[in-house]
C-alpha cells in the first residue's frame, strides 16, 4: 500500500464500481470507468476516475449502454462527458475511494442530479442518512 493506495493497483478489483466519498465522507458517486494514460516507458497509469451514466454506458456497451448514454445526454442537455476526477485527488483506496477534496467542488453528473432531485429526495428519510 502506497499513500493509501494499493500497489499494485488492479483497476477491476480496487476501483471499478467502488463508492467514491469526499474528504468529509460524503458520497460523490461510483467509479463507473477509468481513464488510463501511457507513460514514456510504455506502462500505463490511472489518470482519472470517470463518474456518471455516460461513462457507465460506454463501459457496458451494447443496447443497455446505448440507453444509458442516451439518457445521460438527454438529461444533460446533450452533454456527453462524465464527471472526471483526476487520480491525484484520490487520497485512499480501500472498500471505498476517498478523495482529498470536498464534493462541492465537483460537478454532479446530470442523471445523478435528476435522480437525486426527482426520486431520491422524495423517499422519507433520504436526506437523513446515518452519520
Amino acid at each position: 500500500m502506497t499513500h493509501g493506495r494499493p500497489d499494485p493497483l488492479r483497476v477491476e478489483f480496487h476501483l471499478l464500481d467502488r463508492q467514491i466519498v469526499d474528504v468529509d465522507g460524503h458520497p460523490v458517486g461510483k467509479v463507473d470507468d477509468v481513464e488510463l494514460a501511457r507513460d514514456p516507458d510504455g506502462t500505463y497509469h490511472v489518470a482519472a476516475l470517470l463518474v456518471g451514466q455516460y461513462a457507465l454506458g460506454q463501459r457496458i456497451g451494447g443496447l443497455l449502454g446505448k440507453v444509458l448514454c442516451g439518457l445521460a445526454a438527454r438529461l444533460g442537455g446533450g452533454r456527453r462527458e462524465p464527471l472526471r476526477i483526476t487520480y491525484d485527488h484520490v487520497k485512499q483506496v480501500s472498500s471505498e475511494v476517498t478523495l482529498s477534496l470536498r464534493a462541492e467542488v465537483l460537478e454532479v453528473p446530470p442523471l445523478e442530479k435528476w435522480l437525486r432531485d426527482k426520486l431520491i429526495s422524495r423517499i422519507p428519510g433520504a436526506g437523513h442518512a446515518g452519520g
